[in-house]
Formats: C-alpha cells, sequence, structure tokens
C-alpha cells in the first residue's frame, strides 16, 4: 500500500494560514524570509524554479517579479490559495498539479527546485528530500525548524504558541545533521544556511511591531548568536 498523499500545503495555503502574515510583523518576517533566499542564491541569474508546495503564494509572485520563471508544484487544487490564483490565471506564475514526493516534471529541469513549510510537516519526510532533488538541475533550498534553538523546548511551549498563533500546529524539529544526511543521500552536499530569527516567530508575533522585533534581533545576530542558535533555518543543498 502505498503512503497518504504529502498534503502538508493545504494547510499553508489556507485562508486562516495566510492571515498569520496579514499584519505589519507578518510581513516583515516573509521579507526578512525573501532576503535570506536572495542571499543563498547571490551567485545565480534569472532561474527556472519549481516552488514545491508553494501554493500559499508566500515566495512565488516576489520571485517572478525578480525575473525568476517560477512553477508552483501544489499537492491538489485545495493547495492553491485564492491569493495565488489570479498570478496562475495570467501566467505570471506556472502551476502543476501531483505527488510532492514525485513530482510530474522531468529530471533536473529546473535550475533551483525551493520548499518553505514542508519538512517540519511532512509525512514521509525521506519521500520527500528525493522528490526535491530530482528536479533540480543543480540547487535546492529548503526551511526546517532547528533543534538548535528555542525549538528544544517547542512541546513544553506549545500551548502558549497555540494561544499568540491561533491556528498554529504541531511540528517536526530537526537537526540540521539529518537534514544534510538525508540530501547527501540524493547526492546533494551543504551549500549554505541562513537562520532567520533567534528569538520564536510566536514571540515576534506577541510583540506585533516590527521595529521593536528588529531591535531584539540586532544584537543577537552582530554576535553570531542568531546564525548558531536561530530559527527556521533556510539551507541550500548543491549537486556534489
Amino acid at each position: 500500500m502505498s503512503a497518504p498523499l504529502e498534503d502538508a500545503d493545504v494547510e499553508t495555503a489556507s485562508a486562516g494560514y495566510a492571515r498569520r502574515f496579514d499584519s505589519p510583523v507578518g510581513r516583515w518576517m516573509l521579507d526578512r524570509q525573501l532576503l535570506a533566499i536572495l542571499d543563498l542564491l547571490r551567485d545565480k541569474g534569472p532561474s527556472s524554479i519549481l516552488d514545491v508546495g508553494g501554493g500559499h503564494g508566500q515566495m512565488a509572485p516576489a520571485l517572478s517579479g525578480l525575473g525568476h520563471r517560477v512553477t508552483v508544484l501544489a499537492s491538489s487544487p485545495h493547495a492553491i490559495a485564492a491569493t495565488l490564483r489570479p498570478r496562475v490565471a495570467s501566467g505570471e506564475v506556472l502551476l502543476v498539479v501531483g505527488d510532492l514526493r514525485d513530482p510530474p516534471v522531468e529530471p533536473r529541469s529546473f535550475d533551483i527546485v525551493l520548499s518553505l513549510r514542508l519538512l517540519a510537516h511532512a509525512r514521509d519526510l525521506e519521500g520527500l528530500v528525493r522528490g526535491l532533488t530530482r528536479p533540480a538541475e543543480r540547487t535546492v533550498i529548503v526551511d526546517y525548524a532547528a533543534a538548535r534553538s528555542f525549538n528544544a523546548a517547542a512541546e513544553v511551549f506549545f500551548g502558549a504558541k497555540k494561544r499568540i498563533e491561533k491556528n498554529t500546529r504541531p511540528f517536526r524539529v530537526l537537526p540540521t545533521a539529518q537534514i544534510e544526511h538525508l540530501f547527501s543521500e540524493s547526492g546533494c552536499r551543504a551549500r549554505g544556511r541562513r537562520s532567520q530569527f533567534f528569538w520564536p516567530m510566536a514571540l515576534h508575533r506577541a510583540l506585533g511591531s516590527p521595529l521593536l522585533s528588529r531591535s531584539l534581533e540586532a544584537p543577537f545576530a552582530a554576535f553570531g548568536l542568531r546564525a548558531v542558535f536561530g530559527s527556521p533555518v533556510l539551507a541550500r543543498f548543491d549537486r556534489a
């Protein structure tokens, strides 16, 4: 019997999930994420990108606007946010629907494969990583909830996190060594990492002020602590 459909992207494409970022501090978080991705891709020019599970539309329009040719892979029509549909209809962003673990595209047919908000909720983590590496000609970028961070106490503070974020859900915390091992099994090695926040995202949402959040993050970034202990981590892997 085959494993259940890998459909973690349905939740991230929902209207409720989008509301978690529909505020000044939420938009600040997405801006930080985009800047970190662009930093990891600073050696790349305009590229073809497969955004696996990207039906939430958080990055695809921005990357398309910067000259990249973006295709979103969604697990089902239910995994496409309402805000992304006009971009697809206009042809600004392309769309394919299929199994996230077995993308319905040719091997090595995209310069870059991107996947956000998936690894922490994947039913079949090993299968998903294999699915991410197969379409990539050279580079894969993913994010994950790092174990070496406040996530080490995620279960203890989950109740407080839920009171702040309302519709949050349990997530898998992953050691960097495990992520690197999974990608190495698919012939990819770590090229770079960027930790997005030192303090938990729930705290930033509770504060509700990008200015205050930037002030809280600044000293930990300056002394290199965010790089070591921050989360989520954006990681780039290249074919060996």
